[in-house]
Formats: structure tokens, C-alpha cells, sequence
């Protein structure tokens, strides 16, 4: 299966190295037409995005999984198809290295493989256990 076959996720969740909330916010404005993040509890942030008309509501985590924030969209309707696909337009636009689920998880796949993207396009399979899963 390529990656353009592959079922649209209902939503996504992918994981920063680092997370500076400007830097987001510039991407996520211009990926989603989101508003600026907003703070929503001790270490939490939230906004909401458009994309044809459907809303997409989007939670930053910072220090989430062994330092990394998490960043998750509510939304099947998102510019990405999965998780893979955003981390890596993550990884460019940001600059630093993005991590997220191998593929949709079902009972017996292993919890703690995950895809690691770096800003420079390379990518490899990673076993990083305690994740937050």
C-alpha cells in the first residue's frame, strides 16, 4: 500500500523535540488557518484550525513523552492523511525532530515502534518505550 492509499486517520498525533509556540503558531496558521495557541492549563495549549470548511481543533502537550510535546488534531479533515505525512511537513517547516505511530494501532502491534522524522528528510523506525501511549 503507498502512502496515497492509505485511509485518511480520524485524527493525528505526532510528537516535537521541540515546540516553540510561535514557530507553531506561523505553521499552524498557515497549514490549517488557525488562530494563535492559546494557554489551556499548566503546559497545555489549544486553537482551532479551518481547512473546506471543517473545523479542526488542535491540543499542544508540552513534555508529553520523554520531553517531546505532543500535538494532536481532532479531525479526519486535516491537510494529512496520517500521522506519517504530517510529521514529516512537521519536521521541514520546523526544523526539528518529529516522532509518531508506525500506523493505526490494533491489538497486538507493538505499542512502542514508532516512526522518527528528522528536518533534513531522513526517517527510521525506532523502538522508544514509555512513549505515552
Amino acid at each position: 500500500m503507498t502512502a496515497d492509499s492509505e485511509p485518511r486517520y480520524p485524527d493525528i498525533e505526532i510528537y516535537l523535540a521541540k515546540a516553540p509556540v510561535e514557530a507553531l503558531n506561523a505553521w499552524l496558521g498557515e497549514a490549517i488557518g488557525a488562530d494563535p495557541l492559546a494557554p489551556a492549563g499548566k503546559g497545555k495549549w489549544r486553537t482551532r484550525g479551518q481547512l473546506a470548511g471543517n473545523e479542526i481543533p488542535v491540543l499542544l502537550v508540552e513534555r508529553a513523552a520523554d520531553g517531546f510535546a505532543s500535538l494532536w488534531f481532532d479531525s479526519a479533515q486535516t491537510p494529512w492523511s496520517n500521522d506519517a505525512a504530517c510529521a514529516r511537513s512537521t519536521a521541514r517547516h520546523l526544523g526539528g525532530e518529529v516522532r509518531c505511530s508506525l500506523g493505526g494501532w490494533q491489538l497486538g502491534d507493538e505499542p512502542d515502534r514508532f516512526l522518527q522524522v528528522l528536518p533534513d528528510g531522513r526517517e527510521a523506525e525506532i523502538h522508544w518505550p514509555d512513549s505515552g501511549r
